[in-house]
């Protein structure tokens, strides 16, 4: 058994107003035995700093020592590296130094007879709480069952060689009820992230944040159509559906500030009812599990109109965003200000991203052309891969054929071939602009950050967050059925252990119904933004359900299109509907109904084989 985050977050609270003295040097020496009335050669700074590495080190990524007695100063919550020798041996030899037999600078060490109601007299902080200590000592130790506090304490006092009179002066061994939380004991040891959750440290000054994080929660309140929503995403994929106006693109527009703290465009505004309470946005942003995130908050700044961006301990890998208005944002970690100048954050233009923007991007065209006459150089074997991948069945794979010169335009131009011919990007439908611009994007991004982690002697990342803001404009329906199993293949041409997370939202039936092969529970979540009848906007989380067909899709939480026939179609047949129930239906409200039928639905509509039966029998022939 082991102690529980909570027990040793309870027993760090109680410890703070003991000196440390008391829980360091006074351990060491008592755990040493050091002579009484008598001196003795003793290794102190070296047998305290083993010491601390044992007991003061619970995050193993710093060299500080957490401070759980800070008297004087309550925020001090980190000892720096060196203090066994310089911050411990000045209280050592001046604060305590009557306790001593101690000839100055030497290791010749031992305690003075009296040194019990010395030590008592020094002592400013009331009586140490005796299990509090060993809860903090013992916090890795595995307990037998049936262990009880006062086994622990027992345990203590023995490996700690605590003398009556010690025990009597100087500690607390009486069982006070804010001494213990229930349960005391768990089966499983509480991790330094579990206890600092709780007790909410500052990190230490040379804690580096992990990188590589994806969104774990956004929690928006106050801002957008919903007054407040909590999105929870999954680790693979995301789809967000709805209808247009409930928030999809804003939802999509705060995941990136929380990702990065920038606006990709214009920046969240309270709504018009917030004035009662406080707009804020809080997020968490989950590593690979060195850190355990924790969720922080922003809260809207009204004076200035400043959102703060609040730092977690941990930092998101690469992330590239397709915005709905054919602009492109693009975050990497790998580029910061301090190396190369470079911006980690960028907002391309539609334009930008084709025709470059001078000393950030060189542009699809320039860069097409760069990667495929230098191949051995530049990543065009991965962008053709990333072009096969996300091509459309109709017009075969996405290949590239030679440059051309097109009139007004001093450039070489990339072409595509297609079973026609050969076209230059530039004359290329709406749909194959705007893949070929995101398959460049992801290949880009990844290429550049390779670059920068080359530069900055690191590792690239092994995560990546993709968020796509209508994912079906422009593309026909055929494409539409597999741009999304697409869009996952993707990453694994860019690297084998790149970990992909993709928020995307979509309108079309056809992507939900491409998701059914692919769609995994346990990775993948489907969330849906829906109009309440008294006007509020409800986010919930649905279960993912494979109707198959499209127009189930359409029937469907999802998209509740009841019916799915044309407007015209509906009426007519609702008209229809309602003579059927008629016990004895005018004649002439039966032929004019038919003729609305014929007008306007489809000759193999499932609804006419039970019509014509109907109409036959009251005498209508068709």
């Amino acid at each position: 058994m082991f102690f529980t985050a909570e027990q040793i977050a309870k027993s760090i609270a109680r410890l703070e107003p003991v000196h440390p003295f008391f829980a360091i040097t006074f351990l060491v020496f008592k755990r040493d035995e050091l002579p009484v009335g008598r001196e003795g050669e003793f290794p102190i700074d070296s047998e305290t700093k083993r010491f601390l590495d044992t007991y003061y080190r619970p995050d193993k990524n710093t060299s500080w020592y957490f401070r759980p007695t800070r008297p004087s100063d309550k925020n001090h919550h980190w000892n720096r590296p060196d203090y066994a020798a310089k911050g411990l041996q000045s209280v050592n030899t001046r604060t305590f130094h009557s306790a001593f037999i101690h000839p100055r600078n030497t290791n010749i060490w031992g305690w003075q007879d009296n040194y019990v109601s010395v030590l008592k007299s020094l002592n400013r902080g009331g009586r140490i709480p005796l299990f509090d200590l060993a809860v903090w000592i013992y916090r890795e130790r595995d307990w037998s069952a049936g262990t009880k506090v006062e086994d622990v304490i027992a345990t203590f006092t023995t490996e700690f060689h605590l003398t009556e009179e010690e025990r009597k002066e100087l500690f607390d061994a009486s069982l006070h009820s804010d001494s213990l939380h229930e349960p005391v004991f768990q089966e499983d040891p509480a991790s330094w992230d579990d206890i600092r959750e709780i007790v909410d440290p500052n990190p230490p000054p040379d804690f580096t944040p992990e990188e590589g994080g994806l969104l774990a929660s956004l929690t928006i309140q106050g801002v957008g159509p919903s007054k407040k929503l909590r999105f929870e995403p999954a680790q693979r994929l995301n789809v967000l559906t709805g209808d247009n106006g409930l928030g999809k693109s804003f939802l999509l527009e705060c995941a990136w500030w929380a990702l990065t703290g920038d606006w990709a465009g214009l920046k969240a505004f309270p709504r018009s009812d917030a004035k009662t309470y406080e707009p804020k946005i809080s997020f968490r942003i989950a590593g690979a599990g060195r850190t355990k995130s924790k969720e922080v908050t922003s809260s809207y700044v009204r004076s200035t109109g400043v959102w703060p961006y609040p730092k977690g301990p941990t930092i998101p890998g690469l992330i590239v965003y397709a915005r709905v208005d054919g602009s492109f944002a693009v975050w990497d970690p790998a580029a910061t200000f301090s190396l190369l100048g470079l911006q980690r954050s960028l907002v391309f233009t539609r334009d930008q991203i084709w025709d470059g923007l001078t000393g950030k991007i060189e542009g699809l065209v320039r860069d097409w052309v760069r990667w495929q006459d230098k191949p051995t150089r530049y990543p065009f074997g991965t962008f053709k891969n990333v072009l096969h991948h996300l091509s459309p069945p109709d017009l075969g794979l996405l290949e590239p054929g030679d440059t051309v010169r097109v009139p007004g335009d001093p450039r070489d131009i990339p072409t595509l071939n297609h079973p026609y011919g050969a076209v230059p990007i530039l004359y290329e439908s709406a749909g194959v602009r705007r893949i070929i611009t995101l398959a460049y994007l992801i290949v880009w991004a990844w290429n550049e950050h390779k670059i920068y982690s080359g530069h900055a002697k690191q590792e690239p990342q092994s995560r990546i967050v993709i968020l796509v803001d209508e994912i079906e404009a422009h593309l026909h329906p055929q494409w539409q059925l597999v741009i999304l199993p697409a869009l996952l293949e993707v990453t694994e041409e860019l690297s084998v252990d790149l970990e992909a997370q993709l928020i995307i939202a979509t309108h079309s039936p056809l992507i939900m119904a491409s998701a059914e092969p692919i769609f995994d529970e346990d990775k993948d979540q489907l969330f849906h933004l829906g109009l309440q009848e008294n006007g509020g906007v409800t986010f919930k989380q649905l279960d993912f359900i494979r109707y198959g067909p499209v127009d189930s899709w359409l029937r469907s939480e999802v998209f509740d299109l009841t019916p799915t026939r044309s407007r015209e179609a509906s009426a007519a047949i609702n008209e229809a509907v309602a003579l059927q129930e008629q016990k004895d239906p005018n004649k002439d409200d039966l032929q004019r109904v038919t003729q609305e039928l014929v007008k306007y639905l489809a000759s193999g509509d499932e609804f006419w084989p039970r019509w014509l039966y109907f109409a036959e029998q009251h005498g209508v022939q068709i």
